[in-house]
């Protein structure tokens, strides 16, 4: 089993920035895709981005390309979301999922096996 837990959650004014960190542990999270979702009430749990193993492929979503950037450490088994120029609508829990899929870079949330607590971001406008 892989185990994830988010931080660097939080509450900055529009504009803004935050950097968010995912550490994995268990299983060969290291081999695994990794991706960043993000949900509000009542709303379906959309795609953010998502990067493989290597880092090599990266997909980010067109509601946050130019301002979000994903990247992974594996020595560190950490993933992070770096977060420019926040929104008032990026407002939500940000999930961190692993995929065991090799290949398979996921834009879709049923696509991913494991999933962090999520940690809450809050925008002000």
């Amino acid at each position: 089993q892989v185990q994830l837990v988010e931080s660097g959650g939080g509450l900055v004014q529009a504009g803004g920035s935050l950097r968010l960190s995912c550490e994995a542990s268990g299983g060969s999270s290291s081999t695994y895709t990794m991706g960043w979702f993000r949900q509000v009430p009542g709303k379906e749990r959309e795609f953010v981005a998502a990067i493989s193993w290597s880092g090599l492929t990266r997909h980010t979503a067109d509601s946050v390309k130019g301002r979000f950037t994903i990247s992974r450490d594996n020595a560190k088994n950490t993933l992070y979301l770096q977060m420019n120029s926040l929104k008032p609508e990026d407002t939500a829990v940000y999930y961190c999922a692993a995929d065991p899929k090799i290949l398979r870079v996921g834009m879709n949330h049923y696509e991913y096996e494991y999933w962090g607590q999520g940690t809450q971001v809050t925008v002000s406008s």
